[in-house]
């Protein structure tokens, strides 16, 4: 799977971005990106965002212990790559039919949280029990989140281009295509949305601090994120439904 997303979107942590970055290209200028996804995979699907960026996926070369899905329910895009274990729980939170499955669970879930659901987002992904990485984006609301899971057990790779687009993949090798060495494996137990970036979803009162990576050549390649265990987030709390302030349109 490839997800390209604009930096008004999803800004990519500065931390990604490697001081050896001389080799990362622009993703999205004259369809780069999506023409490499395609050569590499044909037959693929390829969704044009316009200027919010791209989504591609194949179903071909996939694991079949964690397969990736891909659906599209009232202008939100998903990517999904894995499986649930509790998907008769969330199916019965959510209020979904039989027939739902892994990517469609994680649209409702977003919806619910966008549209004021009772729970903090780090809950919501908490919830979700499994191997999983998703990539999911509300056209609507020009927003995004995506998560791995708390072992990282699918894997769910991130960078930046040239251009500050944040780009994400299960490939390593299709990331570092566009991102040199500006690049890191997405941080297990994670989670990213456009208004609150990059936090733990397993420690969420913790800050993330990065530890930069270096390859065999010495060199800086991205950093990866780690939770901070001596460094806590301000607890600003979470305005009731109804209140004065909509947390809601800010996901």
């Amino acid at each position: 799977m490839l997800a390209v997303f604009d930096k008004n979107v999803a800004k990519c942590p500065a931390e990604l971005q490697s001081p050896a970055a001389g080799s990362a290209a622009s993703a999205l200028k004259d369809g780069f990106m999506a023409k490499h996804f395609e050569s590499l995979h044909p037959g693929s699907v390829i969704v044009n965002l316009g200027s919010s960026g791209l989504i591609a996926y194949s179903l071909a070369k996939q694991n079949p212990l964690v397969p990736r899905l891909f659906a599209v329910v009232d202008d939100i895009f998903c990517l999904f790559q894995g499986h649930i274990e509790n998907v008769a729980v969330l199916k019965q939170q959510y209020g979904l039919n039989k027939a739902a499955n892994e990517v469609i669970i994680v649209i409702e879930a977003y919806r619910t949280l966008r549209d004021r659901g009772p729970y903090p987002p780090d809950q919501v992904i908490r919830d979700i029990q499994g191997k999983f990485a998703f990539v999911l984006y509300d056209s609507a609301a020009k927003a995004t989140m995506f998560a791995s899971d708390a072992d990282g057990s699918v894997p769910f790779f991130w960078g930046t281009d040239s251009d500050g687009h944040l780009v994400l993949s299960d490939d390593t090798e299709v990331v570092q295509k566009v991102c040199g060495k500006s690049f890191a494996p997405f941080p297990k137990g994670c989670f990213f949305t456009t208004s609150g970036g990059l936090r733990s979803f397993e420690h969420p009162l913790n800050e993330l601090k990065p530890i930069p990576r270096i390859d065999s050549s010495g060199q800086v390649c991205g950093s990866n994120f780690k939770v901070d265990a001596d460094a806590k987030k301000e607890s600003s709390g979470m305005p009731r439904v109804g209140s004065s302030y909509n947390w809601s349109e800010h996901y």
